[in-house]
């Protein structure tokens, strides 16, 4: 056994016999020690096993103290994004209690590392899709929204399976609202795959539970869509989605102006499409700086979203009065 490993051993035996405090400050002392020689994989090795120990006692505090010192141990030593370096990050996520503070901060950092030291420059998908189907598992869809919409390929069915299950605790008028919020982020940020594919996801469980919804199939030669005469704006946003994909601003002009008063009676969606005329359809608007970001943040995400403990019951999305039913043009 090398001595490296005699370390962690001994400080886990002090972890399983209780000794938590003491644990605690000599794991990071001795990280410390190997930090300041630059021995980065040795501080690396001591702190993801002695966080993980620490964690999966109930630690939660200490582990978590650990954690974050791991992330800026990583940074000091550049250490680049690998598989073997992502996953000491990835199991010591999923170790961390829900309710336990730290963890939103450790996957804020942790995503900043691998932004500076991956290949991805909002950060590494896999951690965005772990991080946010935690908050979705635990009931914190701001936070699940922010991560799901930077995740992989797997991220829009997550997303459109939180929203779902967000709006069944709202009015049947409401499903356009909750639809909204995982398709607009998609387009956002110029994913339409993965918003065409959660809108999909989002409207065959809405079909498959509310038969009543009297749901019409329209084809023509170049396209089938699904038609809800009650639920006008799920209409706009399936068609918004077609004309996104035909990259048609006649188009989106025609749906912006017929569904006027609809998008109106929202209220919150304006900014966005405004942005979406401009990414795809080159219908500029004033520019103020780079507002995306934070208009995706304070509009679509429900601001702060804040950490602590865990929202069971997140409150419903503002809707206006169910709209009257209107025909398609």
């Amino acid at each position: 056994m090398s001595k490296i490993a005699k370390t962690i051993a001994r400080q886990q035996q002090k972890i399983a016999e209780g000794q938590f405090y003491e644990a605690h400050q000599q794991l990071r002392t001795i990280s410390a020690r190997h930090t300041k020689a630059q021995n980065w994989n040795d501080a690396i090795e001591v702190l993801f096993n002695g966080s993980l120990s620490l964690l999966k006692a109930g630690q939660g505090g200490s582990g978590g103290d650990l954690s974050l010192l791991l992330v800026d141990t990583m940074n000091k030593g550049e250490i680049g994004v690998t598989s073997e370096s992502k996953g000491k990050i990835f199991t010591l996520l999923r170790a961390f209690p829900p309710a336990e503070p730290t963890r939103k901060r450790f996957i804020s950092e942790a995503a900043a590392w691998s932004a500076k030291y991956g290949e991805y420059e909002n950060g590494d998908p896999e951690l965005h899709h772990i991080a946010g189907t935690l908050y979705a598992e635990d009931c914190e869809p701001y936070d699940a929204e922010r991560h799901l919409t930077l995740g992989t390929r797997d991220s829009p069915e997550a997303l459109a399976r939180l929203e779902y299950e967000w709006y069944k605790q709202d009015e049947q008028h409401t499903a356009s609202l909750y639809a909204a919020r995982a398709v607009f982020p998609y387009l956002l940020t110029r994913n339409l795959r993965s918003a065409n594919k959660a809108y999909i996801i989002f409207i065959s469980r809405l079909s498959t539970d509310n038969q009543s919804l009297g749901m019409q199939e329209v084809s023509s030669s170049k396209s089938d869509v699904r038609v809800y005469p009650s639920l006008p704006l799920l209409n706009f946003l399936s068609l918004l989605l077609l004309a996104t994909t035909k990259g048609s601003s006649d188009l989106f002009r025609s749906l912006t102006r017929h569904y006027a008063t609809h998008i109106k009676e929202v209220g919150g969606w304006d900014e966005a499409l405004a942005h979406i005329g401009e990414m795809y359809f080159g219908i500029k608007i004033p520019r103020q700086g780079n507002p995306l970001f934070d208009m995706m943040g304070s509009m679509l995400f429900g601001g702060g979203g804040g950490g602590g403990a865990a929202k069971k019951t997140p409150k419903k999305v503002d809707a206006p009065a169910a709209p009257p039913a209107v025909d398609l043009d």
